[in-house]
C-alpha cells in the first residue's frame, strides 16, 4: 500500500542493462534517443509522473530501456478523464512496471477552483509535492515529468511548481520535440504514437470560471459522446450555458450532417447546455490562453 492508501502494484521491472534499440533510419534522431538514454542511466533512479499520455509512456519506456529503477506515479483527481486513467493502468500492467496510484484533490484548494491563470500551478504544486514524499520513502534520487521541449515555448505555470520541487525533465533537457516523441515512440511500438492530447479537464474552462465537480462532469460526458461519435481529436469549452465545440477540420462537415447534429444537440441539451456552438476555426491547443495574449 502507498503512504495514500492506494494500491501499489509492483511487477519486478528488470534492472539489467539494455540494448539500444535500432529505431530509425535518421542519425540525428538516433543519436537524440542514444543521448536520453545516457541522461536516464546516469540519473539511475526516479519518480516519473505517468499520465498515460504519449510523453510519459514515451519517457517510462526509455526509462525501462535504459534499466533504471523508477517508480511509475498516476495521479487521479476529478480534473483526469476516466479514460486517461484506465488508459495509464492498462499501460503500466502491460509494461510490467512498478505502479503507484495517489489521489489528488485540487478541488479543496480555493487557489485552483477559482482558476486564475496561474491555475496549474497549485495543480502542480499538491502532485509534485506528494512525489517528493514518494521519492524519499522510496530512497529515488529524482523526480521527473514527461515536459518536452515544445511545452517550453507555451505558456505552462506548472513548470514554476516543477522548478520549487526539483522536477527534471528529461526530455526536454534532451531537446525532444513532440514529432520526435510520436516518431519514436511509433518505431518501439507504443500504442500512444498518435494519441491525441488529453490535458486536464480544467483547461475546457475560461479564466474566472470557477472549477467545481459538476462542470467538470459535465465537460467530460460531452467529450466522451462526441467521440462515441466517430470523432477523433475533440474539445468542449464550456461558457456556463454555452458548449462551445472544437474539432479538425476534417470533422466539421460530419458534425454538421442533420442526424449528426441533432444527436448532438440532444445530449448536449440533457447535460443542461442551452446553446451549442461550433468553432468555425476548428481545435486549437490552448484556446482559452488567447485572453491573456490579448492582455500582452
Amino acid at each position: 500500500m502507498s503512504a495514500d492508501g492506494e494500491p501499489e502494484h509492483e511487477h519486478g521491472l528488470d534492472q539489467t542493462a539494455h540494448k539500444t534499440p535500432d529505431l530509425s533510419s535518421d542519425p540525428e534522431l538516433d543519436q537524440k534517443f542514444s543521448g536520453l538514454l545516457a541522461v536516464l542511466k546516469e540519473a539511475r533512479t526516479a519518480a516519473l509522473a505517468f499520465s498515460g499520455g504519449v510523453d510519459s509512456t514515451f519517457l517510462l519506456k526509455a526509462m525501462d530501456l535504459a534499466g533504471m529503477q523508477f517508480i511509475a506515479v498516476t495521479a487521479v483527481s476529478p480534473t483526469m478523464p476516466e479514460a486517461d486513467y484506465q488508459k495509464a493502468l492498462s499501460f503500466a500492467e502491460e509494461a510490467g512496471v512498478r505502479h503507484l496510484v495517489i489521489r489528488t484533490d485540487e478541488l479543496a484548494n480555493e487557489k485552483f477552483v477559482r482558476n486564475a491563470p496561474d491555475r496549474c500551478f497549485h495543480c502542480k504544486d499538491e502532485l509534485f509535492g506528494k512525489m517528493e514524499k514518494i521519492a524519499e520513502e522510496h530512497r529515488l534520487a529524482w523526480i521527473f515529468d514527461g515536459t518536452n521541449a515544445d511545452d517550453l515555448f507555451d505558456y505552462r505555470p506548472g513548470r514554476k511548481a516543477a522548478s520549487l520541487h526539483r522536477v527534471r525533465s528529461p526530455l526536454a533537457e534532451c531537446n525532444f520535440m513532440k514529432q520526435d516523441i510520436r516518431a519514436l515512440s511509433k518505431k518501439l511500438g507504443l500504442h500512444t504514437w498518435d494519441q491525441p492530447a488529453s490535458p486536464c479537464l480544467s483547461s475546457r474552462f475560461p479564466y474566472g470560471c470557477r472549477i467545481t465537480a459538476e462542470a467538470l462532469k459535465r465537460v467530460e460526458a460531452a467529450e466522451q459522446f462526441l467521440k462515441s461519435l466517430g470523432l477523433g481529436l475533440v474539445r468542449v469549452r464550456d461558457h456556463g450555458d454555452t458548449a462551445r465545440i472544437e474539432v479538425q477540420g476534417g470533422d466539421m462537415q460530419r458534425l454538421t450532417e442533420p442526424a449528426t447534429r441533432l444527436l448532438v444537440a440532444e445530449r448536449f441539451h440533457e447535460l443542461g447546455y442551452l446553446f451549442i456552438s461550433l468553432d468555425l476555426e476548428g481545435y486549437k491547443t490552448g484556446s482559452m490562453n488567447r485572453v491573456l495574449e490579448q492582455q500582452h
